[in-house]
């Protein structure tokens, strides 16, 4: 059906990529994540549903023969100073290089940003659906497997979902890793857009070790960051529906009146 031409010109218009407004950002990441993190948390806690479904998604890791979350668990917690290193990256890393990398392309890839922005948040939108719809308890809360919950043991502040934090955040919110979805988000975004192939190979490298992270302290199974994976496509689609192409296909600038500028 065609639209008229008031209305065409009124989605151009939306869809334009937009010189970003400081304030309006910094206010909208952190109303964003305040979001984020109550809707996460106000979840229902459904620990009977949650424990069946990780016994289900272990047996089936078991069936396909990637269930080897249990020996890199052990193995990686035999080496303290890695295993507390790897604690303090889960809880810090995640948040920090995806808000360095939305500072990175508000400062250098104007044009490009919002349409990257929308993707990140598309994805964190649908990960919230998964955690409403698939209650999972992370194989550390698993009863009888010998899941190590490193945190616990060796005294390191590395998850709000253990020791004396548990209260405080839903423990059965694993499925989809949002660990995942965003590490990957940050190294497809900026492997896309810089030159220097050192840089594509630090950001391809990111979400690859933060999946090393994720299994080695047993907060999460390989399916989970599958689930990841599936939403940061969904929120790059929309992205690229939204604004007719990958933020990579965009121009750098965009122009002081709000035109985009040449690539």
């Amino acid at each position: 059906m065609d639209r008229p031409p008031a209305v065409r010109g009124a989605l151009r218009k939306l869809r334009a990529p937009r010189r970003p407004r400081l304030w309006f950002e910094v206010l909208l990441i952190a109303v964003s994540y305040a979001v984020y993190s109550a809707v996460r948390n106000a979840v229902p806690e459904q620990r009977a549903a949650a424990l069946r479904n990780a016994d289900w998604v272990w047996r089936t890791e078991h069936s396909l023969n990637i269930a080897v979350e249990h020996t890199v668990n052990r193995a990686v917690d035999s080496v303290t100073w890695l295993i507390v290193g790897m604690n303090y990256y889960y809880a810090t890393l995640h948040f920090v290089l995806t808000v360095a990398v939305l500072v990175w392309l508000y400062r250098w890839h104007s044009g490009r940003y919002a349409a990257a922005r929308l993707a990140l948040f598309a994805t964190t939108a649908v990960a919230l659906i998964g955690y409403y719809l698939y209650p999972l308890a992370p194989p550390r809360l698993m009863d009888g497997t010998g899941f190590i919950d490193t945190v616990v043991k060796h005294h390191t502040w590395g998850s709000m979902a253990s020791g004396n934090l548990a209260d405080m955040s839903n423990q059965y919110a694993a499925m989809p890793s949002m660990h995942i979805g965003w590490s990957a988000w940050c190294g497809i975004t900026v492997a896309m857009l810089v030159r220097r192939r050192w840089l594509k190979v630090l950001a391809v490298l990111y979400p690859v070790a933060t999946l090393v992270v994720i299994v080695s302290t047993a907060n999460h199974f390989w399916l989970d960051a599958v689930g990841g994976m599936l939403c940061l496509a969904f929120g790059f689609g929309c992205s690229a529906a939204w604004y007719g192409g990958l933020p990579s296909r965009l121009s750098r600038h965009v122009a002081v009146g709000g035109a985009q500028a040449h690539p």
